[in-house]
C-alpha cells in the first residue's frame, strides 16, 4: 500500500512540476525583474519550486534586492529611490508616510486600471483606506484578516514567547523562573548538564546576530514583548496602548535587557561568535542542538524540532515566566502598513506586475510565497499537501521537510530542487495564515484536523501534561499571561529630513553601544557605555525624535482603545 501511495506521490509531484504549479504562462517575452524586499531574507535571483511556479505563471524570473541583509540597508533605499527606481514589484513600509513620499517622488504606479477586475479586490476596505489621501491605488497591505482585532494574530505558538530545550529544562528540575533574569540560573544549569552537542559543538544559552538590528538591537527588544511592550522607533508601546517608555529611559525595558544579555555573558552564556555571525549560522546551531534558549518559535522549534527530536522528548517549548505578560498582535481586517506591496512607477509590462500582486493574494500565491522551512503555509498542492475525502492532508513528503527538516528532492522532479532550496525568500504575509481558503480550510497545515491528531510526541505530551494546556496560545490565555495589541494602523505623520537625519545618526550609536555593553567586561564600563551611549543621543537630538515617535505612537494607541471600547459597546 505505501509504495503505491508513494507512486501517486511522485506521479503528483511530476505533474505539479511539469504544469508549472498547474498553471500555463499567457506572456510570451520573458522578463527578470527587480524585486525590491525590504524583509527579504537573501537576495538575488529566486531559485527551485518557488521560482518555477512564478516562471511557469508569468514567464519571468525574480531578482531580489534586500536591504534586511544590509546594515546600510536605508541608505540603499536612499540611493535607489533618488535614482528614480526602487523596482518593478516593491515590498516596503508604509508607515512614516513612507507611501506617500514614494507617490510624491513618482516612483509607483497607479495599480487602479490594472486591478479593478481582479479577485484581491474583495479586500477593498482595506486597500481604499492604506491609499486614503492619495489620487489612486499604490500599494496592498500585508496581514489582511476577517477575524476581529482582538483575536490573535499567531495560531499555536506565540511570535514572543520565551523557548527553552524543554528535555534539558526538564532534566534541571524544571525549575520556577518568577521573573526574567531567573532564568538565567536556569540556563546555567542546563548548561552545565548539557554542555556540549552530539557534534562536539559547545552549547551556549544564547546565540545572538545583528542581521534584524535597526532602530536599536532586535534581540535586546525582544525580552521587551514578554512584558507586553514592542517598538514603535525609538519608543517601546505597550500592547493596549495604556504606557509607553523611551529606550533610553534608565528604569526601562530596553536597559533590563540589555543587563539580562550582559550578565549572561558573564556567566558565559552568550555566543562569543555573536557579533560575527548572521542568521543563517545562527539556525545552523540551533538544529545542532548548540543554544538553549530562543526567542522565536520559527528560529529553535523550526530548527531543531524535527519528528525524530520529539519523538525522544527533546526540542524547544515555551516555558513559563512569573510576572510574563506576552505583547501578541491582533488580526488586521485592515492589514499590516509595516509591510505592503507596490509596482514600480515606469515598469515594462504593469498588468502582468499587478498580475503578480493579485497572485499573492490568491489562494495558490498564498500556499505558495507563505510556505515556510516548517510552520508557513502548506505549501504547492500536490507536492508538499493533497485534498483526500474532502480534507487537506500532508503528503509523505510534506511530512518529511515541515517535520523533519528533510533535504530531501522533490519526488519525480527532473530539476533535482528540494522543497528547503526552493521556499519563497520574499518573506511577505499577504493575508494571515489562520483564514480559510477556497476548500473550507485554513491556508496553515498546523490547523488541520490531521496536524492537529499528529501533535502527540513525546515532546509535546510531556509539556502538556506539565502545563495543562494543548499548545502555547491556549496555556497563554488561560493563564491570563496575554495582551493583545488590537490590529490597527494608523498613518503616521510625515517625517521630516531632519528627523530621518537624525534618527539615521542616532540608532547607529544605539545598536553599536548596546553591543559592546553586552559584552562589557564589568559592571562598571556597562554602565559608562551607557551613560555616554545617552550623551551621544541626546546631544544629535534623541529628544526630537523620540517626541515623534511618541505622538504617531499615542495616536495609535488611542485607536487601539477607541476600538476596544467599540467592541464592548
Amino acid at each position: 500500500m505505501r509504495r503505491k501511495v508513494l507512486s501517486v506521490l511522485i506521479l503528483a509531484s511530476a505533474l505539479f512540476l511539469m504544469s508549472g504549479c498547474n498553471s500555463k504562462s499567457k506572456y510570451q517575452e520573458e522578463l527578470t525583474i527587480d524585486v525590491f524586499a525590504s524583509e527579504a531574507n537573501s537576495q538575488g535571483i529566486q531559485s527551485g519550486w518557488f521560482a518555477r511556479c512564478i516562471h511557469d505563471r508569468f514567464n519571468m524570473n525574480l531578482n531580489v534586492i534586500s536591504i534586511n541583509n544590509n546594515y546600510n540597508g536605508a541608505v540603499l533605499k536612499d540611493v535607489r529611490a533618488a535614482s528614480g527606481y526602487l523596482g518593478d514589484i516593491i515590498f516596503i513600509s508604509a508607515q512614516n508616510n513612507a507611501l506617500k513620499d514614494l507617490v510624491d517622488a513618482g516612483l509607483l504606479l497607479d495599480m487602479t486600471p490594472y486591478i479593478k477586475d481582479k479577485d484581491i479586490m474583495k479586500y477593498k476596505d482595506a486597500i481604499e483606506k492604506l491609499n486614503s489621501g492619495l489620487d489612486g491605488i499604490y500599494a496592498i497591505p500585508s496581514s489582511i484578516s476577517t477575524l476581529p482585532p482582538d483575536t490573535p494574530s499567531d495560531i499555536i505558538d506565540s511570535t514572543y514567547a520565551p523557548y527553552l530545550r524543554w528535555d534539558i529544562y526538564s532534566k534541571v528540575g524544571s525549575p520556577k523562573m518568577d521573573t526574567l533574569e531567573d532564568m538565567l540560573d536556569v540556563l546555567e544549569k542546563m548548561q552545565e548538564a548539557y554542555p556540549t552537542t552530539q557534534s562536539g559543538q559547545k552549547v551556549y544559552g544564547f546565540s545572538l546576530f545583528d542581521d534584524w538590528d535597526n532602530n536599536m538591537m532586535t534581540l535586546a527588544k525582544q525580552p521587551c514583548c514578554f512584558y507586553g511592550y514592542d517598538e514603535n522607533g525609538f519608543v517601546l508601546s505597550k500592547a493596549d496602548g495604556s504606557d509607553y517608555q523611551s529606550i533610553l529611559d534608565d528604569d526601562g525595558l530596553y536597559l533590563r535587557s540589555l543587563k539580562f544579555y550582559f550578565e549572561a555573558n558573564r556567566m558565559g552564556l552568550v555566543d562569543p561568535d555573536s557579533r560575527n555571525q548572521d542568521y543563517g549560522e545562527v539556525f545552523s546551531k540551533y538544529q545542532d542542538g548548540a543554544v538553549l534558549f530562543s526567542p522565536w518559535p520559527f528560529l529553535g522549534a523550526s530548527a531543531y524540532n524535527t519528528d525524530e527530536h520529539m519523538a525522544m522528548g527533546q526540542g524547544f517549548m515555551m516555558a513559563d515566566i512569573g510576572d510574563m505578560l506576552i505583547y501578541e498582535h491582533g488580526s488586521s481586517p485592515d492589514g499590516v502598513y509595516s509591510q505592503v506591496v507596490c509596482v514600480g512607477a515606469d515598469v515594462k509590462d504593469p498588468q502582468r506586475m499587478v498580475d503578480f500582486v493579485d497572485y499573492l493574494y490568491s489562494d495558490e500565491g498564498v500556499y505558495e510565497n507563505q510556505a515556510a522551512e516548517n510552520g508557513g503555509s502548506a505549501g504547492p498542492e500536490g507536492v508538499t499537501w493533497e485534498m483526500s475525502d474532502g480534507a487537506p492532508r500532508l503528503t509523505d513528503y510534506g511530512i518529511d521537510v515541515f517535520y523533519n527538516q528533510s533535504s530531501g528532492v522533490i519526488p519525480g522532479d527532473p530539476n533535482g530542487y528540494t522543497y528547503r532550496d526552493g521556499v519563497s525568500i520574499l518573506n511577505y504575509t499577504a493575508v494571515q495564515l489562520s483564514e480559510t481558503a477556497a476548500n473550507g480550510f485554513p491556508y496553515s497545515y498546523l490547523l488541520w484536523d490531521s496536524e492537529l491528531s499528529r501533535t502527540s510526541t513525546v515532546l509535546q505530551d510531556e509539556w502538556k501534561e506539565v502545563m495543562g494546556a494543548d499548545n502555547t496560545m491556549d496555556y497563554l490565555i488561560k493563564n491570563d499571561k496575554i495582551i493583545v495589541s488590537p490590529g490597527c494602523e494608523y498613518n503616521e505623520m510625515e517625517e521630516s529630513a531632519e528627523i530621518k537625519e537624525i534618527r539615521e545618526a542616532v540608532k547607529r550609536i544605539v545598536v553599536q553601544g548596546s553591543w559592546d555593553m553586552v559584552f562589557a567586561s564589568d559592571i562598571d564600563e556597562f554602565e559608562a557605555i551607557w551613560d555616554d551611549m545617552k550623551r551621544k543621543c541626546m546631544s544629535l537630538g534623541y529628544e526630537d525624535v523620540y517626541s515623534f515617535d511618541l505622538q504617531n505612537a499615542m495616536a495609535k494607541g488611542k485607536l487601539k482603545q477607541e476600538i476596544m471600547e467599540e467592541k464592548r459597546k
